[in-house]
Order: structure tokens, then C-alpha cells, then sequence
């Protein structure tokens, strides 16, 4: 393999890195924190280094059908394992890269100094992560899935408690369950097909003989509900606001983006395998309706929940209720806007997650809510002279970073969730001639999510920043302010360059609307040829 360009090894980079970085902090000494940080730090700056310049090299085309294929061991696929790198990976390579930096540096003054091994375990969950996206075997998709699920569980439980422990035995039990599902749905396809290589599923299903096909769609059926799972569809998703609640601000804020991985498999696997031939569609018309019930879950527990880490959970059930539904609705101009909405709310729900943690230490007990509310709104006949009371910088920064992640994660304007809904509106609205029913009750649960959205957060913020009475300034850390920033500002920079941004998101909406492209690309990726003299 040395003959390959050193590019086309960047593609082993988002795996090898943290697997190296990990295994390498394991046997260090626990008390030597500022070691253990410095060497996580280095990983995850060279880690968001090699997503970007894999995210150019995919957009700027400069690999062959915009996308650059890694085969281990020089075995030609479908044979060997192989690793793919196009639009739609890298873009989650860099949104990863940065949320797992901006976590980490939250976690530095606190978290990460509670348990031996954090580091080593966000580690092995980024390897995990980023070897789902860039895998492109089923079997191996199931291994960096495990490795993922693996390191979740003791993040999960770190700095565990008796909430903790509770919620975390029911996430790892469930997510056991959603595992076994996955291996015996590919093992049925395996069984069909007699391939688990993603780009050569699609011409296999296509000439499959009609008694095989019952036993396909039962593998792909257990598959899709494990992806689901991991997803949290409606009724799959009860654990989620129960684990986000409980589980440390840097590890509920990796969980968001987890709960992506699962719907990102479909949206990679669906159109390869099921584009054409007897099962063209197969499954998307339930995944729709099954998006719809989600979205509609996740707007029901949003008005039911008081505490902001379950009012959290459920923004992130609507969020993958909502993309559910736009992939099932299986409308190519709506996924670009589906995929924008996707890095909008992840970064603001993560960004609020931290933020919890932090707001948490200015509620102090008072008098009752009803109290404090008809004070604030007595009438005095002769009030006196006001004074003005200066804002703590504390207070004040955490005033605007939670108005910030509210107005994204409800949609109001001016920022990227507002633009989000108002892309989806649009292309749902263009499409109505064909769906008209469909579309139409989506706008209206989109639009109800985020009005349910608006009066839980507004009520929590009432009650944290308004009516809590006299509170007093938090301390924060440079450490804890400054992701929270960095998530937000990305936000605000979604906003600004939504054009240049749309245009990248069209690109890689039809990559995925051109499966044969994709097929071409990896099955014929050339192995590296023996040098001259080399023995057999």
C-alpha cells in the first residue's frame, strides 16, 4: 500500500487516531489529568485537521466520482473491507470532530477528572463513531457500532449515581437488545444475497429469485428496527430522556449525535439496496409514518417535561422523528434541507446540554412559582424611584447562550433553526401535487414541535432566570464557556453562509440520489499492484 498518495491514507485517520490515542492513556497514572487532557486534546485538533482536509479533497473532487475508497489489505471489494470517504461521510466526520472538541474541553475542569479511564473511553467512542461512517461493510458497520455502544456504557455511568446507574442499566439493556437485532438481520441478508459489502447488496437484490425475497425483507425489517432503535423511533425511544437527564453534560451531548449514526445508516444503505428492482422503496412508506409518531412523542414530552435535561432528550426525539419522516417521505428535494436541519439541531441541543450543567448552579430554592409570578405582577399605587441592578457577566452569558440554543431549537428567527424549517416548509409546499396529505400533516406537526418547543423552554427560562428571586452569579470556567460559544457561533455562521451551505447539501442530495455512481466507484477501485519481483 505504500505506493497509494498519503491522501488516500487519510481516510484510516478518523479510526486509527483515537484507537491509538486511547489505547495509549489507559495505563497512565489517574492523577496526572493536565497528561491525559493534553494528549486528548492533540488527537481530537488532529482529528478535526484530517475531517476537513478529507471533507475538501471529497467536495473539490479531486478523487474520482468525489469520493476515495480505502481497501484493507488490498483485497479488491467486495471481497475485502472497504473504507469510503465521500460528501456525506466526511460531513459527519467534521461535525463529530467538533462536537466531541467542544465536549471534551467542557469536561477538562470537571468530568474528565472523576473516573481513571474517560478519556480513553471518549476515545474508543470517537473510533467507534467515525468508523461508522466511514465503513462500508455491514459486518464491519455492526463491529464500530459495538465499539461505540461499548464505550457509551461507561461514559454513560460515569460520575455514576443512583439516577445514573438506573438509567444507564436500562440503556445498556436495550441497546444490547437493538444489537442482537442488528447481527441477525445481517445474517439473513447474508443469507440472501451472499454479500454484506453495501455497494454490491443493490445488484444482488436486483436478480434475486422471488422465493428469496420474503427472507430479505425480514433482514432488512430486523436491521432497519435496530438502526431505529439506536435512533429512537417511537415506541423504540423511551430510554432516551431518561439517559440524557441523567447521564454527565460532555456525554449527553455525545449521545445527540449517536442517536444519528443509526439514522445515517439508513440514509446511506436504503438507496443502495433498495433504489431498484423488486424492492425499490421497500420500508420507507413505515419509516414516514413512524417518523410522523415520533415527532408527535417528542411534541407531547417536550410540554410534559420540568426538568430541562428530559426537556433536552425530547428535542432530540423531534429532531430524529423529523429527519425519520423526510427520509421516508422519500422526496429528493428534501433532503438537503432534512441534512441542514440535522447540523443545526445537533449542534443546539448539544450546546444546550452543556448549558445545563451550568445553569444548574444559579436555581436555588425559593418561594413558590405562583408567589414569586403574582409579585412580579403587583401593582404598587405609589412605586418608588427604580434602580438599576447590573448583570453579573456570568449570568448575562448564560442568559444569551440559552436564548440562543432555544430560538434553534424551536425554529424562531433569525438563526439556523428557523432557516432550517422554512427550507423544509418550502420544499414540502413544491412537493404537495404528489403527497399533498403527507406533506401537509408534517408542516403541521413541525410547526406544533416547535410551539410545544417554545413554551418549555420559555417556562424554564422563566423559572431559572426570572422568578428564582434573588440568585447568585455562578462561577464558570473559561473551559465551560468557551464550547458552548463555539457551538453557537457555528450556529450563527450556519446562518450566514446558509447559501454556500445549501449548495454543498444539493451536492451531496444527489451523490445519494446517483447509488450507480456509488456502486461504480467502490467495486471498481483498483488494488495496488505487487512490485516488480515481488514473490506471489
Amino acid at each position: 500500500m505504500s505506493s497509494l498518495p498519503w491522501i488516500q491514507h487519510l481516510i484510516l485517520a478518523p479510526i486509527l487516531l483515537p484507537l491509538l490515542a486511547g489505547a495509549v492513556l489507559i495505563p497512565v497514572n489517574a492523577k496526572r489529568h493536565g497528561l491525559k487532557f493534553a494528549i486528548d486534546l492533540g488527537c481530537h485538533l488532529l482529528l478535526l485537521a484530517a475531517a476537513l482536509v478529507l471533507f475538501w479533497q471529497t467536495d473539490q473532487e479531486l478523487w474520482p466520482g468525489s469520493m476515495g475508497v480505502y481497501l484493507a489489505a488490498n483485497w479488491m471489494a467486495p471481497f475485502g473491507i472497504a473504507l469510503v470517504a465521500d460528501r456525506l461521510s466526511t460531513l459527519m466526520l467534521v461535525l463529530t470532530a467538533v462536537l466531541s472538541l467542544a465536549a471534551l474541553i467542557f469536561s477538562h475542569h470537571g468530568w474528565s477528572r472523576i473516573g481513571a479511564h474517560f478519556h480513553s473511553l471518549f476515545l474508543f467512542l470517537l473510533m467507534g463513531i467515525n468508523g461508522a461512517f466511514l465503513t462500508h461493510d455491514l459486518f464491519n458497520l455492526f463491529v464500530f457500532f459495538e465499539v461505540m455502544l461499548a464505550a457509551s456504557y461507561g461514559l454513560v455511568l460515569h460520575g455514576y449515581n443512583t439516577a445514573r446507574i438506573r438509567a444507564g442499566m436500562q440503556y445498556i439493556a436495550i441497546n444490547l437488545a437493538a444489537s442482537l437485532l442488528f447481527l441477525i438481520g445481517i445474517a439473513l441478508i447474508y443469507a440472501c444475497t451472499g454479500t454484506l459489502n453495501m455497494a454490491d447488496l443493490g445488484p444482488r437484490i436486483a436478480v434475486l429469485a422471488p422465493e428469496d425475497l420474503p427472507l430479505l425483507q425480514i433482514g432488512a425489517l430486523i436491521l432497519a428496527l435496530a438502526f431505529l432503535t439506536k435512533g429512537a423511533m417511537w415506541p423504540l425511544g423511551f430510554w432516551l430522556p431518561t439517559t440524557y437527564a441523567a447521564a454527565s453534560p460532555p456525554v449527553a451531548a455525545m449521545l445527540v449525535l449517536m442517536t444519528k449514526v443509526g439514522l445515517y445508516a439508513i440514509i446511506r444503505l436504503w438507496p443502495l439496496a433498495f433504489a431498484d428492482g423488486p424492492l425499490a422503496g421497500f420500508g420507507l412508506e413505515a419509516l414516514f409514518w413512524g417518523g410522523m409518531a415520533t415527532l408527535l412523542f417528542g411534541t407531547l414530552g417536550t410540554l410534559a417535561a420540568q426538568e430541562p435535561g428530559r426537556m433536552a432528550g425530547y428535542a432530540a426525539i423531534i429532531s430524529s422523528g423529523t429527519l425519520m419522516a423526510i427520509i421516508g417521505s422519500n422526496q429528493p428535494g428534501l433532503l438537503g434541507a432534512g441534512l441542514y436541519y440535522l447540523l443545526g439541531s445537533t449542534l443546539a441541543i448539544a450546546a444546550f446540554l452543556l448549558l445545563i450543567g451550568l445553569i444548574e448552579r444559579i436555581r436555588t430554592p425559593g418561594t413558590a412559582l405562583l408567589a414569586l409570578t403574582m409579585e412580579a405582577f403587583a401593582i404598587e399605587e405609589k412605586p418608588e424611584e427604580p434602580v438599576g441592578v447590573g448583570i453579573p457577566a456570568a449570568l448575562a452569558f448564560l442568559g444569551l447562550a440559552f436564548a440562543g440554543s432555544a430560538l434553534v431549537i424551536t425554529g424562531l428567527p433569525p438563526l439556523s433553526g428557523f432557516i432550517a424549517k422554512f427550507s423544509l416548509f418550502h420544499a414540502l409546499l413544491n412537493g404537495s401535487s404528489t403527497v399533498p396529505l403527507q406533506n401537509g400533516g408534517l408542516i403541521l406537526l413541525i410547526f406544533c414541535s416547535g410551539l410545544a418547543g417554545i413554551i418549555a423552554l420559555m417556562r424554564f427560562g422563566v423559572r431559572t432566570f426570572w422568578a428564582s428571586g434573588n440568585i447568585q452569579p455562578p462561577s464558570l470556567q473559561h473551559s465551560e464557556a468557551l464550547p458552548i460559544s463555539l457551538l453557537l457561533l457555528l450556529c450563527i455562521a450556519m446562518t450566514i453562509y446558509a447559501g454556500p451551505l445549501f449548495d454543498y447539501l444539493g451536492r451531496v442530495s444527489q451523490d445519494l440520489a446517483q447509488p450507480e455512481h456509488y456502486v461504480e466507484g467502490v467495486l471498481s477501485a483498483p488494488v495496488i499492484a505487487a512490485p516488480a519481483g515481488a514473490r506471489p
